[in-house]
């Protein structure tokens, strides 16, 4: 068959744009935070990871416009090379010290964070046991680590005796690294960080949590899962990313000062990449500096979510109780998805439409998610307007 013959075949999407539903790739015009422009008209964005409104605040817009009178808009190279800036420095050495950790690195974004660490990490004969609900990234580079003839295990979803199951039948003398997401993307649930510390080590394993959507949401001042539940110094890694609470682009491992060194000096996605622009990095630079200032951030942020899902639960809507920023209504099968995000959108509400198989079979969900930036108007206004979308369609009963 040739090459290209799938692509011609996949005409889902033209379907379902033809049809006016499609939820994707929408163009914002405009954005101020919880209130975004779309085809020209305002929208609640209740679907963004911007967790505490930094990416239209004028301390984080201001430095990145400053970094580029300073820097350029580029660094023309890898952090290897000739691409690291005393910026990239600033932010590895303030981060660090916010996450209590020995030191930071640096990379171009998320998802190349973990395939640097995971794969770079894990080699030949060592093995790395995932999560079967981490995030894509996570899955690629543990993909990507068996490629080059590492072990590569799962256990089930939030499960520790499987964890356990699994960690006891590999040879205690072998490099192990487990991997959990912190808050897991899709549900919100929150990891048992803790109880996986103590099975990993129980078994002579290395944890890597990764902490993208809980780094300004859950823990003291918004550090995240370890903070969260108490366990900063059993937790030996950290991943992340600037592009949520950070309000900019890139990603960061945070951990002991000679595996930051090590992977300095062997990840290929750090040395074969160009180094994060200078705008990128001031911005996430000085949203850290208001993070750690402004610690009430974080405080309304979870203020806005209690608020906005004890009115789901009121509502009787089926929703997933966690305490992270995320938010799931579950809706059902996936065309009864694709019908409600329409009328939400119709009616001015911006949300994301899961469905399979990015979801189990008639768990088709909204993946709404809140800021710290939202009015208590905005939140009514977008519980409003799921309930009267819910009765339209026909299961919301009360």
């Amino acid at each position: 068959m040739d090459l290209f013959q799938k692509c011609f075949d996949f005409t889902r999407a033209d379907e379902v744009k033809a049809a006016g539903l499609y939820p994707y790739f929408h163009q914002i015009q405009e954005n101020e935070g919880p209130v975004v422009h779309i085809e020209g008209r305002r929208i609640i964005m209740a679907g963004s990871n911007n967790y505490l409104g930094l990416t239209a605040h004028p301390l984080v817009k201001e430095a990145a416009l400053k970094s580029i009178e300073k820097y350029g808009t580029g660094c023309s190279g890898s952090r290897y090379l000739t691409g690291t800036l005393d910026l990239h420095v600033e932010l590895e050495e303030l981060l660090a010290k916010f996450l209590k950790k020995e030191a930071v690195l640096l990379f171009s974004t998320g998802y190349q964070t973990a395939m640097g660490v995971v794969s770079t990490l894990v080699e030949r004969g060592d093995y790395v046991i995932s999560d079967k609900e981490n995030h894509a990234s996570i899955m690629n580079a543990c993909i990507t680590a068996k490629g080059g003839f590492a072990e590569f295990k799962r256990f089930k979803h939030a499960d520790i005796e499987d964890l356990e199951n699994v960690l006891s039948r590999i040879p205690i003398d072998a490099g192990k690294l487990v991997v959990t997401d912190g808050i897991f993307s899709v549900s919100g649930e929150i990891c048992n960080l803790p109880e996986i510390n103590r099975v990993a080590h129980k078994y002579n394993a290395k944890v890597l949590v990764d902490d993208a959507h809980s780094i300004g949401v859950i823990g003291v001042g918004g550090r995240g899962t370890p903070s969260y539940h108490d366990c900063e110094a059993e937790t030996d890694m950290i991943v992340g990313t600037f592009s949520k609470t950070f309000a900019s682009l890139g990603g960061f491992v945070a951990g002991p000062e000679r595996v930051i060194n090590y992977l300095k000096h062997h990840s290929p996605a750090l040395i074969f990449s160009a180094s994060p622009t200078p705008p990128s990095v001031a911005a996430a630079l000085e949203a850290l500096k208001i993070l750690e200032a402004h610690p009430e951030l974080v405080d309304q942020l979870q203020s806005n979510v209690r608020y906005i899902r004890s009115l789901f639960v009121e509502r009787g809507f089926n929703i997933m109780e966690n305490e992270s920023a995320i938010i799931p209504v579950i809706v059902g099968d996936d065309m009864r998805a694709i019908y409600t995000w329409r009328k939400l959108f119709d009616n001015g509400v911006f949300v994301n439409a899961f469905i399979p198989p990015g979801v189990p079979p008639n768990m088709s969900m909204m993946r709404t998610s809140y800021m710290s930036s939202h009015k208590k108007e905005h939140l009514d206004e977008i519980i409003e307007v799921f309930t009267t979308t819910a009765k339209e369609l026909g299961y919301l009963n009360k």
